[in-house]
């Protein structure tokens, strides 16, 4: 078999590449779904003599056997793929899920697809409050899981254009925390803020608090610089000592006699040269 092929296989052909355990919540809200629609995605199997081999679905094969399920549909692959645990399990970001459950009450009611997923309902998955207030970025950010929801949420303080810049930066620090992304948003000059009606808005907290973040921000900042200094500085010495190093090799005298007595000398320096270059 040179290719993948769907095929319906008997459960008890089927094992799992690797156990892995999940909480009990997640593997029930898995049971649901099966309950009320069926096995949507089939398992990724590959064959290994009489059986097959579960890379893709363990969790979804147990609730199957926990149903009494027979028959399993399977994506049979030529060899054993590069699954890892991670990847036997989809996260989906807010903004697919909301897609997904849109997508799904085409056909089905908002009952079935809460108890699908284990839910006491699904109305407030379906607020589209929050993505209307964010810059395209910040949704792309939140989409991709790069930042939280409640980071999402505080962006909103803002108006999209300042999300954007606040963004960049969390970036450039690498730091996608909702305290740095606070301690941003109290920075920014009254007309990029967005002043709405709500009971947690950062301009209206204490003094102390706004203290509290942007000697946060300060501190952080100071970081970099220093960090930035001293890198600057390392470069400086390093060439330095390059050229140094590259007037004593290309010394006659003072080259043989490092070559014959000390040889170990000779390859640092050559090594100090080479990094100096790179």
């Amino acid at each position: 078999m040179d290719e993948s092929e769907a095929r319906d296989i008997p459960i008890i052909q089927l094992r799992p590449l690797r156990e892995r355990n999940i909480c009990q919540r997640e593997f029930d809200r898995i049971l649901a779904s099966i309950k009320a629609i069926g096995l949507i995605e089939p398992l990724i199997v590959f064959p290994e003599g009489e059986d097959f081999v579960i890379t893709d679905g363990v969790q979804r094969y147990k609730a199957l056997l926990n149903l009494g399920v027979e028959i399993i549909p399977c994506i049979v692959g030529p060899r054993r793929e590069a699954f890892t645990g991670n990847r036997m399990v989809n996260r989906l970001s807010p903004v697919q899920e909301n897609r997904m459950i849109e997508k799904s009450l085409e056909e089905l009611d908002e009952q079935t697809i809460a108890a699908a997923l284990n839910l006491s309902g699904i109305t407030h998955r379906l607020k589209k409050t929050l993505l209307k207030q964010l810059h395209a970025d910040a949704a792309a950010a939140l989409d991709q899981s790069a930042i939280t929801r409640a980071c999402a949420r505080e962006l909103t303080h803002v108006k999209p254009d300042r999300q954007s810049e606040i963004l960049t930066a969390m970036k450039s620090y690498k730091d996608f925390s909702v305290a740095f992304a606070r301690s941003l948003i109290l920075k920014t000059p009254p007309a990029q803020r967005e002043i709405r009606r709500r009971k947690r808005n950062p301009w209206n907290k204490s003094a102390q608090r706004r203290s509290d973040l942007l000697k946060k921000l300060a501190e952080a900042e100071q970081k970099h610089d220093f960090y930035s200094r001293l890198y600057k500085q390392y470069t400086i010495d390093l060439l330095r000592l390059a050229i140094y190093a590259r007037a004593l090799l290309t010394n006659q005298q003072v080259r043989e006699c490092l070559d014959q007595r000390h040889p170990e000398i000779v390859a640092r320096f050559e090594a100090i040269i080479a990094e100096a270059k790179g």
